[in-house]
């Protein structure tokens, strides 16, 4: 990518500064322990900072080529995987899971106010695109109600060190599902029942499917669900303010260190993960992040090749809701605003700036991760954006409205 001044791009040079003092503030704060921002317009870099440490106690910075958990910027990835085989025709949006999992055959659902896991009524099995927009009826473990609560006992995450995706997704589709399929959203490991899915219609295991089709021929090369050798401790530490688990987005209790060490290079379940985790499970950098971001402005198109149609691309990045994820009735956590915000096929979808209450466009395609990490595609000012940073869970702090703001405002023309 080529990188021109920020002046030629409509920025103004110090209102982008004031990118690089926020990112400072963060670290100065005990925020975040450090933190890399990209940013592109019309296919050129406009702007890169990083501040802070990768790992404070061994004083390393945090930089361009920092290995970081994605976490949940994965869905996107394997959703945008899942469509070149809808592009093939080897299955259809409308396709019931249990067409090709048959774990999901024979579904129930609990009951509406059910307070027990046997308080259930037989439903349909989700289809793919319910699997995709998360309106399945599965769920995660850190929401609130009984499938959550189940799934928490049963530790059924997907996390790198917990066997095979066949074997996770089975388990999961021994449970009842939350509601039934197609009436409310909720967040979900969907993703990762899609990743099973790849697996049973391509013949190939998710991480090699992923590689094939997505992540080498975008050069992604340091991206994927294991930490690439040769990478030494460029992977990052993981912190958070919590005293318990860093997943436990429920949990009320902060820690007496607000960059608490979670997980660390030397000793972290990605260095020698097997679950191939679609929802969450990819760990990479910057620039490979941003690669796939660039694909997704220009179309599906990729230094002379074409990963998906722009049609099919086009299709994916519009609401898939009836109306915005706030009118769903969800009761889960999310990386990002309801109110205002559609759902497409793997990420957000801006449908009212103003009711979203942070500076946007309309139709901007976004996600986030569970470490703080957070990418967007502007279509109105033809903006790629990627930031990374390593502090879970990313409900903390409210960083990615204030990224917005400051992008934005940096934008004159």
């Amino acid at each position: 990518m080529q990188t021109i001044k920020p002046q030629d791009a409509g920025f103004d040079s110090d209102r982008l500064s004031r990118i690089s003092a926020w990112m400072d503030r963060y670290v100065e704060d005990r925020k975040y322990p450090g933190s890399s921002l990209l940013i592109a317009r019309g296919g050129q870099e406009v702007y890169f900072s990083a501040s802070g440490r990768r790992n404070i106690a061994a004083d390393l910075p945090f930089e361009r080529d920092t290995v970081a958990r994605i976490y949940s910027m994965t869905k996107p990835i394997t959703t945008v995987a899942a469509m070149t085989l809808v592009e093939q025709g080897l299955f259809h949006l409308d396709a019931p899971v249990s067409e090709f999992l048959p774990a999901f055959r024979d579904m129930t659902a609990l009951v509406p106010g059910a307070e027990r896991l046997d308080q259930v009524e037989p439903c349909a099995s989700p289809t793919i695109h319910q699997l995709m927009t998360h309106t399945s009826g599965l769920s995660y473990p850190f929401n609130p109600g009984v499938l959550s609560r189940e799934m928490d006992e049963q530790k059924i995450m997907f996390g790198p060190n917990q066997g095979r995706l066949a074997d996770m997704a089975d388990r999961l589709g021994a449970l009842p599902l939350a509601f039934r399929p197609g009436t409310r959203w909720e967040y979900s490991v969907g993703i990762d029942v899609l990743g099973r899915v790849i697996e049973v219609v391509s013949g190939q295991s998710l991480d090699r499917f992923l590689a094939d089709t997505i992540l080498d021929p975008l050069g992604m090369t340091e991206t994927r669900f294991r930490v690439p050798e040769g990478t030494g401790n460029r992977f990052a530490s993981l912190y958070t303010p919590l005293s318990g688990s860093a997943m436990d987005l429920n949990a009320v209790e902060k820690s007496g260190d607000p960059l608490r060490l979670t997980d660390e290079a030397g000793s972290s379940p990605f260095e020698t993960a097997e679950m191939h985790s679609g929802g969450g499970g990819l760990v990479g950098t910057i620039d490979d992040y941003m690669a796939f971001a660039e694909m997704l402005r220009c179309g599906g198109a990729f230094d002379g090749g074409q990963i998906l149609s722009p049609h099919t691309l086009g299709f994916m990045m519009r609401n898939h809701l009836p109306g915005d994820i706030a009118s769903m009735g969800p009761q889960s956590f999310a990386e990002q605003p309801m109110e205002g915000m559609g759902f497409g096929l793997g990420g957000s979808v801006v449908l009212d700036p103003g009711r979203v209450r942070s500076p946007c466009s309309i139709g901007d395609f976004s996600w986030g991760g569970m470490a703080s990490t957070f990418f967007w595609i502007d279509p109105v000012l033809d903006l790629s954006v990627v930031f990374f940073t390593q502090l879970s869970p990313s409900s903390s702090y409210p960083a990615r409205p204030q990224l917005k703001a400051l992008v934005h405002g940096a934008l004159v023309r």
